[in-house]
Parts: structure tokens; C-alpha cells; sequence
């Protein structure tokens, strides 16, 4: 099934102005057109879906057009691409490693917070 920008922006959740800047940086190779116009296919709003998580995870934009790049070459360099994912999941899982600490400290302080401001209104 064939799908519209503006079908492809509602059912993600992106503008239409933001798929056009992925496209435009490089970020949607994989995009055809007939008559000018962009045509998305199913595969199309998968790839869509996955530059969103890299790019709400912290992965710079070159290294996603780097990423897709090595995977659209398929071959050889598809390990590279595999190599890119590998290391931002690391750098996400130390990312989500600190924010797990700071959500604990968080919860200590919201736990101890009444009684310290009890302690000193009371002194």
C-alpha cells in the first residue's frame, strides 16, 4: 500500500515539514516519487520509526544518514551499520543507567523532604 506525506505525518505523528527536512538531509533514500510527489511504502513509515527512536535517543543526524547509508549499501558495509546501532544502544543504556540514579535520588528526596521541612520549621 502506497501512502501520501500528508498520510505518513498523521499516522507518525511527524509534520509534513519534518519529513521533508529527513528527506532533504539525506535521512530518506529509500523514498520514490511519481510525478514529483513523495510516495511512502509500509518499509518506508518502518524506517521512519526508527530514525524517530535514534533521534529521540541522542544519535546526531549524520550518524542516522551514516547508518542508513551503510544499510541501503547492503553487503560488506551492513556490519558497519549493525556496528553504528551496537554503539548507540550502549551509549542509550549508560544514558538510561543515569537517569535510573537520578530517578532514584529523586524518589529519596521526595520520601525524606516532608520530614526535613518539618525538622526545621520545628526547631
Amino acid at each position: 500500500m502506497s501512502y501520501t506525506i500528508s498520510q505518513v505525518a498523521e499516522r507518525t505523528g511527524i509534520s509534513i515539514y519534518t519529513l521533508r527536512y529527513y528527506d532533504k538531509e539525506g535521512l530518506l533514500p529509500f523514498i520514490h516519487r511519481e510525478r514529483g510527489k513523495r510516495v511512502f511504502e509500509e518499509q518506508d513509515i518502518d524506517w521512519i520509526d526508527l530514525i524517530c527512536c535514534l533521534k529521540n535517543t541522542g544519535m546526531p543526524i549524520k550518524e542516522i544518514r551514516s547508518l542508513i547509508a551503510h544499510c541501503m549499501d547492503h553487503g560488506a558495509v551492513l556490519e558497519k551499520g549493525m556496528d553504528i546501532l551496537l554503539q548507540h544502544k550502549r551509549q542509550v543504556e549508560e544514558r538510561l543507567k543515569e537517569v535510573q540514579r537520578n530517578l532514584k535520588t529523586i524518589d529519596y528526596k521526595m520520601k525524606h523532604l516532608p520530614r526535613m521541612i518539618e525538622d526545621k520549621f520545628n526547631r
